[in-house]
């Protein structure tokens, strides 16, 4: 191998690795809120260690709030990895089905995050290069969810545990306000992102449940940095009081 090749690979895969990107899913309100003074809130945690609190309350028997917020602080050897997102927002919800046990939710609101991601190549345990990804943005987003409160058994050691399901279809816009690689100012990327959801709810108590999220991320522009590189897949508690 001729020194430029040996000098280009450890670039090359600097290149390689700062292509994940800079943009963290937090796990999106799921409430399924049925009532007027119906409170939901949940917290949920990754494998990677992001971390989501999800907070709903119903303000009449149709209209709801939104608080949502994420952080992750995963650092490594070769990557180290820190965000900051928020979100809040509203909408609509109804019930329906024979039981009204069948919820319908429309949210739509906006967020603000933030990104500092730093990769390290190293050659013999020796760092030989390193790059700072420094990434603040802003986000709109669109979500349809829908739900079952009509419950399926599940039998553990002899307890039955109620089950039941959701899904969610989330659209959002993430736009970069500031983008930095080792303090250098470079152009700003944005992009739109689908996310389908999935989650399973396990009813441990009349007011806590535990939950499984699962979810898709697919970008529909073409990025380097600003795209669909990470997804979804967590487990979390929820509480809900005040509901049908």
């Amino acid at each position: 191998m001729n020194k430029s090749l040996r000098l280009a690979l450890p670039v090359l895969a600097l290149f390689i690795s700062s292509c994940s990107s800079v943009y963290m899913p937090n796990v999106p309100n799921t409430p399924m809120l049925s009532k007027q003074g119906e409170f939901s809130g949940g917290g949920h945690i990754s494998l990677k260690g992001n971390t989501s609190i999800n907070g709903a309350y119903a303000v009449s028997d149709h209209i709801g709030v939104l608080f949502s917020g994420s952080v992750m602080d995963n650092e490594r050897k070769a990557k180290d990895f820190n965000h900051k997102l928020i979100e809040i927002g509203g909408g609509y919800f109804d019930t329906f089905g024979p039981d009204n046990n069948r919820i319908i939710e429309i949210y739509a609101g906006v967020g603000k995050g933030w990104s500092d991601i730093t990769f390290r190549d190293f050659k013999n345990d020796v760092l030989i290069s390193s790059q700072l990804q420094e990434v603040d943005y802003r986000k709109s987003f669109l979500q349809v969810n829908y739900s079952s409160k009509k419950k399926n058994n599940f039998k553990l050691f002899g307890t039955n545990f109620p089950i039941n399901y959701g899904t969610a279809l989330r659209i959002s816009h993430v736009k970069m306000d500031r983008f930095f690689l080792n303090g250098v100012v470079q152009p700003k990327e944005d992009n739109i992102f689908f996310e389908p959801i999935f989650f399973t709810r396990m009813q441990l108590s009349k007011i806590i449940q535990l939950q499984y999220t699962t979810s898709s991320n697919i970008g529909l522009k073409n990025r380097d940095y600003m795209s669909a590189g990470n997804s979804i897949f967590t487990i979390g508690l929820i509480f809900n009081v005040g509901g049908k």
